[in-house]
């Protein structure tokens, strides 16, 4: 996937889960940044990350300036999940949509 198909389907993906008050979205060559603000909560918000080059991709959900939930792939562990039970674990998990990880954060946020 290129940034700009990865800007597309995260843009997508979040305004379909209708959680999120604001999103910041940045793109600088291969690279994708995001920012998303969690509806009625001013310490809680989704930070993403693209790199085109390499695929790494992050998914974090931040409270008090805390992963407590995320989802991620790099080169070497390859896919794997930050359980909101225990965020500093890496649970290896198969590949994942937008989509597919936006209905999971979907459901941590319904399930504090």
């Amino acid at each position: 996937m290129d940034v700009k198909g990865f800007a597309d389907a995260l843009l997508t993906g979040l305004a379909t889960a209708d959680l999120f008050e604001s999103v910041a979205l940045q793109t600088e060559g291969p690279i994708a940044s995001a920012r998303a603000t969690v509806s009625g909560a001013e310490d809680l918000f989704l930070r993403v990350y693209f790199n085109e080059s390499t695929g790494t991709t992050a998914f974090a959900l931040i409270k008090d300036q805390r992963r407590i939930w995320g989802v991620d792939f790099d080169n070497q562990r390859g896919w794997h999940l930050h359980p909101h039970d225990d965020p500093t674990e890496h649970r290896s998990i198969a590949p994942l949509s937008i989509q597919e990880i936006v209905r999971l954060l979907t459901e941590v946020l319904s399930n504090p």
